[in-house]
């Protein structure tokens, strides 16, 4: 049995987000490290491959991005991973959701993997969709926001957050699963398993080798286009009050909270 992880390099979660206005895309000069919900993953992979009720051979961390996103599934690997695929290409550049789902599909199709995991959600776009428009194109049975993940025979029992409680979902493999922060407690990396990712198999693929449409990528391949950008307006600065004369500074903050209806 394969498992596939689907994980994103994003922007450090200290540096401020902002979007290129030439571009209209979100800069990503500043550090970067692996998508925070994507060590969810995993560890949910790697708990499904230690607890011996399925016989995991392997599992692939793959990623879309560019050159430097190699770092991410340097870490992945580190976490757990027995190797990993990295998609980059120029031509991927400004791919929406849509566009980004299908490219990771045809890259997925390549491993064929039994089961596909990845967090409910990246940390700079906070999408949830990449799930589900992954599974559309691999044709295979999609659940989000799960919790638990157990093995029943030849079916995985999921437990999945809803708005109204909780759904326990049996699904059958193969499918795509985004798993939700509370599954689980992702591990820390060993030293050995820090120094030792470097040396662990790393694929890297062109859109061409994925056997991508070049039209169906891109920010030309895309069906969301972004409009202008500009910064929210600075926030009027506060009242500060002095505490020198205890009543005087009582009857100040009375006086400023009835003029604005809140007493």
């Amino acid at each position: 049995m394969k498992i596939c992880v689907l994980v994103k390099e994003v922007p450090d979660a200290a540096v401020t987000k902002r979007i290129d206005p030439a571009t209209g895309r979100l800069d990503r000069s500043g550090e970067k490290n692996l998508n925070p919900y994507d060590t969810h993953a995993i560890e949910a992979a790697m708990q499904l491959k230690e607890g011996g009720q399925l016989q995991v051979d392997e599992i692939v961390a793959i990623t879309m991005g560019p050159e430097s996103a190699v770092r991410a599934l340097h870490k992945a690997v580190s976490l757990g991973a027995d190797r990993s695929v990295h998609l980059t290409d120029e031509a991927l550049a400004g791919s929406d959701v849509a566009a980004t789902g299908y490219a990771l599909a045809q890259t997925l199709k390549r491993e064929n993997p039994d089961l596909v995991l990845l967090g409910q959600q990246s940390d700079d776009g906070e999408c949830y969709t990449i799930g589900a428009v992954v599974a559309d194109h691999l044709q295979a049975p999609s659940l989000t926001q799960v919790i638990s993940i157990e093995v029943d025979g030849d079916v995985l029992r999921c437990e999945r957050q809803a708005e109204y409680g909780y759904d326990t979902v049996e699904v059958e493999l193969p499918a795509v699963i985004s798993v939700g922060d509370a599954i689980n407690e992702p591990r820390y990396p060993s030293l050995k398993a820090i120094m030792g990712a470097k040396k662990k198999p790393l694929e890297t693929l062109s859109a061409a080798d994925a056997g991508i449409d070049l039209s169906r990528v891109g920010a030309a391949g895309s069906q969301v286009e972004c409009g202008s950008f500009k910064a929210p307006p600075a926030k009027a600065a506060g009242t500060i009050i002095e505490d020198e004369d205890t009543n005087e500074t009582v009857e100040k903050i009375v006086a400023w909270l009835d003029e604005r209806k809140l007493i």
